[in-house]
């Protein structure tokens, strides 16, 4: 499917707020409310859209540090950690990565204390490095056209 501009815009506002109205993005891109319904529903069925997720504080929910986590695994203990990874409550994305790492994971934490334990649960799969995020410089910027 080609993207249009009209397409473009409304993507750029779902992803400012997923939250906006057909009328309220009708409004701003010059089209009707079924109309707009329209066009999401075709991004929808395409593919394009993959669903709508609350942003969440990790903050506010006691969660103190995030940090990214890469993972080079031993011999024979990549596929097992692709299924255990998925179980850690702390793991918000994780990626499977060229380069001299296998997995980056980005992730949140209480307090250096869970990040001790957290990386201890790690370190029978491979070695770990950490980077601990001091602060977003860009964060969620919308997938927009570059042409």
């Amino acid at each position: 499917m080609k993207i249009d501009e009209l397409n473009w815009a409304i993507l750029r506002l779902l992803q400012q707020n997923a939250r906006f109205t057909n009328a309220e993005i009708g409004r701003q891109v010059g089209l009707s409310s079924p109309a707009v319904a329209e066009r999401i529903k075709k991004l929808e069925d395409l593919g394009v859209i993959g669903g709508y997720r609350a942003e969440v504080n990790h903050i506010e929910t006691g969660y103190q540090l995030k940090a990214f986590v890469t993972l080079r695994a031993f011999m024979g203990k990549l596929k097992p950690f692709l299924e255990k990874v998925k179980e850690f409550k702390e793991v918000l994305n994780c990626y499977r990565i060229t380069g001299n790492e296998n997995l980056v994971m980005e992730v949140v934490l209480y307090d250096q204390f869970h990040l001790e334990e957290f990386i201890d649960k790690l370190i029978t799969y491979g070695e770990v490095r950490t980077s601990i995020v001091l602060s977003n410089v860009v964060e969620n910027q919308p997938i927009g056209r570059n042409r």
